[in-house]
């Protein structure tokens, strides 16, 4: 029987930014993966391996940036796009075209989410320290905080309601599927970077504060959390707490 090729996810290391949606499908799943930003160099890793992978040379499409997936000849970037790949393989998802468009598409929902997370902090250019963009920071992170967390949660929300064979707790199907991996990061992540905002947020929304626990309990992600496999929040990922960003703002 021929082996089985390993999971391979190319992802800068220090930061758990979008590579940790990956990581969090693999530790549910128990499934051996090579993180390779995180590996020495001497053992093929570093940024060395992921620059490697991006320099064209290789035939087919080269990832504009990681994160980015190699499976046997199978190289796929994105993040959304991985997780659609990964998640059947992985049973994160259930069978059928229609639940696995729907996880889809919530997780596509969840990338915007992350993508204004990061524009609260570098609202100009990402090639500009947040330094050099404070004051424009201030601003989008107020109107972030007032109007757009709040959006989102009422969305994933919805989604409880129009998922009846979840029962409130799961997002897709019956039982864990990945974007309900994925909302257990966001709303963690938001609890870091905007603590007093989310206080008073997250409390019109107890079904996803259930589910961010559900998930936090279950065994092996549990054990990944508490491993150092799991890179600590800091302020050179995509979730970062200035305390000057953290404000309700208007209509807070």
């Amino acid at each position: 029987m021929a082996k089985r090729a390993v999971y391979e996810l190319y992802y800068w290391p220090g930061i758990q930014g979008r590579g940790e949606f990956v990581r969090l499908a693999f530790e549910e799943a128990g499934v051996p993966y090579l993180d390779l930003g995180r590996l020495p160099r001497s053992r093929g890793g570093g940024v060395a391996a992921i620059e490697r992978m991006l320099d064209g040379s290789r035939p087919g499409l080269t990832p504009l940036g990681p994160p980015f997936l190699r499976h046997g000849q199978i190289v796929i970037a994105q993040t959304a796009a991985i997780l659609l790949y990964v998640a059947p393989r992985l049973l994160l998802v259930p069978t059928g075209e229609p639940s696995r468009l729907r996880a889809h598409q919530i997780e596509l929902t969840i990338a915007d989410l992350v993508a204004e997370v990061h524009q609260t902090h570098h609202p100009i250019a990402s090639s500009l320290y947040y330094e050099e963009q404070k004051e424009e920071a201030v601003r989008c992170a107020r109107a972030f905080i007032a109007e757009r967390i709040a959006k989102y949660c009422t969305y994933f929300d919805r989604a409880f309601d129009s998922n009846p064979a979840g029962k409130g707790r799961w997002l897709v199907g019956s039982k864990l599927s990945y974007p309900d991996l994925s909302l257990f990061q966001v709303v963690a992540g938001l609890r870091y970077a905007f603590p007093s905002a989310m206080r008073r947020i997250e409390r019109r929304f107890p079904r996803i504060v259930r589910l961010h626990d559900a998930v936090a309990q279950r065994a092996n992600i549990a054990t990944y959390l508490a491993s150092s496999r799991r890179i600590p929040f800091n302020e050179s990922g995509i979730f970062r707490h200035y305390p000057e960003l953290d404000h309700m703002g208007r209509g807070g």
